[in-house]
């Protein structure tokens, strides 16, 4: 079946944005009282959700896990969208991609998918922004996936997911969704790009090897 849709996650795939969700978390704790992020939980915390970044750190303190999840639901996230940096050449390539496909954005962020986009000017150029309050489950589960084809009546081949965590490769598995890794997901992926600019020609590749010889 041909391409119809191109689903994109948010962080480390249109946005280089470990600047601003550390920031963030660390605010979250600080007005906690709690310690800052480690290297390691800095790290998880560019895939998981808020719940499952706080389950990680507090799930054996129920008091605490409440307080963070308080804390962060009030916290003001515009702050620190100007710590987010667009991927090069992004607006381009989104506007190269909209005259064949629709085009949506699945992410285990919450109440800040469209904030972002909207502070960047990007929102027009997607169909759909699905975040994980959407759904009943965030990634690695296939819900926010589930979700995207349904809203365009599509089968799992008639999208690919383009992502860069370890993570996103399990949804897009669970989905059916064929993957496209950047980063850190290309050993979970049978395509991988380095930059988004290389998209469109590869999404080109993967049309050509589809139709009948």
């Amino acid at each position: 079946m041909a391409l119809e849709l191109v689903i994109f996650d948010c962080d480390g795939v249109l946005f280089d944005s470990e600047r601003a969700n550390v920031a963030f978390y660390n605010a979250v704790l600080e007005r906690a009282g709690l310690p800052r992020l480690s290297p390691e939980d800095e790290a998880a915390c560019h895939a998981l959700s808020s719940a499952q970044l706080f389950e990680r750190l507090y799930g054996h303190e129920p008091h605490v896990l409440a307080r963070l999840r308080e804390i962060a639901e009030r916290l003001d996230y515009g702050p620190f969208y100007p710590l987010m940096v667009p991927r090069s050449g992004l607006r381009s390539v989104l506007e190269q991609l909209r005259e064949r496909y629709e085009t949506a954005v699945a992410t285990n962020r919450g109440k800040t998918v469209e904030g972002v986009l909207e502070f960047f000017g990007l929102g027009a150029l997607f169909d759909l922004a699905v975040g994980v309050l959407d759904v009943a489950r965030p990634k690695p589960e296939p819900d926010l996936l589930w979700f995207c084809l349904d809203r365009f009546g599509l089968a799992p081949d008639q999208a690919v997911y383009v992502g860069d965590q370890v993570i996103d490769a399990q949804c897009a598995r669970a989905a059916g969704v064929p993957f496209v890794a950047m980063g850190p997901a290309a050993a979970e992926a049978s395509w991988s790009i380095g930059s988004l600019s290389e998209l469109p020609e590869l999404l080109e590749r993967l049309e050509s090897e589809r139709r009948p010889s």
